[in-house]
């Protein structure tokens, strides 16, 4: 094989790398209730979320950082008016969401599938 030829093929797939490497977080994941969310990057190793579809949607559900499936911040419960820091995290198609308010008095957990 030619020199230039191998050369450029390798530059491909490192270019490529990166934009095949996405974390686990990203893409469309439905509620149970039906509703679909949306997380997509939004800096260093953050992701936000947005609910495509129902009555919230266009608003935010929070942020969450970390890599590899595994991530921590916040999650807005729009229907309740709450803010909870939690965390979640992401198994085959399933996201788990956890979080809780008021010092671990209140806390709440869901789990979504990848759409």
């Amino acid at each position: 094989m030619n020199r230039k030829l191998l050369l450029a093929c390798a530059g491909v797939v490192l270019m490529a790398g990166p934009a095949l490497a996405q974390e686990p977080i990203v893409g469309t994941w439905k509620r149970p209730t039906g509703t679909l969310i949306q997380y997509s990057s939004c800096g260093a190793d953050k992701y936000c979320g947005t609910v495509l579809t129902g009555e919230y949607k266009g608003k935010s559900i929070g942020e969450m950082s970390g890599k590899g499936g595994t991530y921590k911040g916040q999650v807005n419960k729009l229907d309740e008016g709450k803010t909870y820091n939690g965390k979640a995290s992401v198994s085959g198609n399933t996201l788990s969401l956890s979080g809780c308010v008021l010092g671990g008095l209140i806390c709440k957990s869901e789990s979504l599938t990848r759409q």
